[in-house]
């Protein structure tokens, strides 16, 4: 399963429409667990404009990066290249370079 930036913040943020979901998801999930560095990038981001204190987003996302459930892809140049490439191919669509990362 594909832990994307939207759906980290769910299980982060108790304010979310989609918390307890999201947890559930997470937690009772038997799929391998995936995201990526630029994830964990918009993620930070994301949470500091949701007005999260830093800290705490800060912790999450390191733990998440230690966790060993959780499988890290960290984004060097040839993935970057390709997912610049997919947005370059599908200008049509609203992808984000983040987006095309997790497509490629």
């Amino acid at each position: 399963m594909l832990l994307d930036t939207s759906g980290l913040l769910c299980y982060l943020h108790r304010d979310e429409s989609s918390h307890e979901k999201a947890r559930q998801l997470v937690n009772e999930s038997s799929q391998r667990l995936l995201t990526h560095g630029y994830v964990l990038a918009e993620l930070v981001a994301l949470a500091l404009i949701r007005r999260l204190p830093r800290a705490k987003a800060l912790e999450f996302v390191v733990d998440l990066v230690d966790n060993p459930d959780i499988e890290t892809i960290w984004v060097d140049e040839q993935l970057h290249r390709d997912a610049m490439q997919l947005l370059v191919d599908r200008q049509d669509k609203g992808y984000s370079l983040c987006d095309a990362v997790s497509f490629v």
